[in-house]
């Protein structure tokens, strides 16, 4: 593939961290000592113990933070570790736009698990996934847990907004009453703890109702024992610094471009003592912003030649996989 166009930037944060990835060999058997740290759950879970721990190292160490662009499928999520980044992170945003849809609450658990099966084929490193309310009671909420371990996942986000839950940069949000969102949390960290490992992250939305309800609800799901929390809609530094300080466990931040949240650097939110940041809405954007510019290219071309070449015919099918299944093929190959 051309280096002109794929990944000339390095990833900036460096984690000491490593998932267990080893060659297999044909046709033999062979005993394997393998040391899983911060492992959680009856069942551990290599890719769960993985995305913790580098979780865990960006906690401690403010010069580093999971920083990830949020994909919506197995080609963007391949594109997005091919480009250097630890995770990947299926958020409800951009799983929606891949179906044409908002984010509010169209999408059903099942369609998302089918888009963990089909990401973690792709991929190699933790995938996190967006559990969005749990899609019902907080009975709902432990077999989405379970569902979305099963199906690959590393990690899960659920909130305590009502349903149709709504993105969290956009009208027309309410959450539901503590009792019922702690009851959820709880829900998911048993589902956690009596089956697969899973990572946990605890989201609220209750800023709409104060500060002090917000903070109440995120010491609640600390003291459940989530994994992480993330504060929905933090306004500006001062309280992205002060939220993270009275929490004092690891805190995840959202960026939205133009959104309700002052746009840092991933470095300053790193100094800031978050152990994360996702972008959900820039590979969105990038993909309405590219697919109308070559519709219009297109269209215009179409009276004065040939058609505009975006990449070449190699590129394109390095991309989507073909060289590699092509490879592949000739291996099976019989006569």
């Amino acid at each position: 593939m051309s280096r002109s166009i794929v990944n000339t930037v390095s990833y900036p944060f460096k984690f000491d961290q490593q998932g267990v990835v080893k060659d297999g060999q044909a046709g033999k058997t062979e005993d394997l000592s393998i040391k899983l740290p911060n492992v959680r759950g009856r069942i551990p879970s290599l890719q769960a113990s993985w995305l913790r721990s580098m979780m865990l190292e960006a906690h401690q160490d403010k010069t580093k933070i999971m920083a990830h662009a949020c994909s919506y499928d197995g080609l963007s999520s391949r594109l997005v570790e091919e480009a250097g980044f630890p995770m990947i992170f299926l958020a409800g945003y951009t799983v929606s736009s891949s179906f044409g849809l908002p984010d509010t609450g169209y999408i059903a658990m099942q369609e998302m698990c089918d888009k963990i099966q089909e990401t973690v084929r792709q991929v190699k490193v933790p995938v996190m996934a967006d559990g969005d309310t749990g899609y019902g009671s907080s009975m709902n909420v432990k077999r989405t847990v379970q569902c979305y371990a099963d199906a690959g996942a590393a990690g899960i986000m659920i909130e305590d907004q009502t349903w149709p839950k709504r993105c969290g940069h956009t009208k027309g949000k309410s959450v539901v009453g503590r009792g019922e969102a702690f009851a959820r949390i709880q829900a998911a960290c048993d589902a956690r703890d009596e089956g697969k490992d899973i990572f946990i992250l605890a989201r609220t939305d209750a800023l709409i109702l104060g500060w002090e309800e917000a903070m109440t609800r995120a010491q609640e799901f600390k003291r459940i024992g989530v994994d992480a929390v993330f504060v929905e809609a933090l306004p500006d530094k001062e309280a992205m610094q002060k939220c993270v300080k009275e929490l004092d466990m690891p805190v995840f931040a959202n960026i939205i471009e133009g959104g309700k949240t002052e746009n840092l650097s991933a470095k300053d939110l790193a100094e800031l003592g978050f152990c994360a940041v996702a972008y959900p809405w820039t590979l969105v954007a990038a993909k309405l912003k590219s697919i109308r510019e070559t519709l219009e290219a297109l269209k215009e071309s179409m009276t004065k030649g040939s058609p505009p070449m975006i990449l070449s015919y190699s590129d394109v099918c390095e991309g989507v996989g073909f060289n590699k299944y092509w490879d592949q093929e000739e291996k099976y190959k019989f006569t």
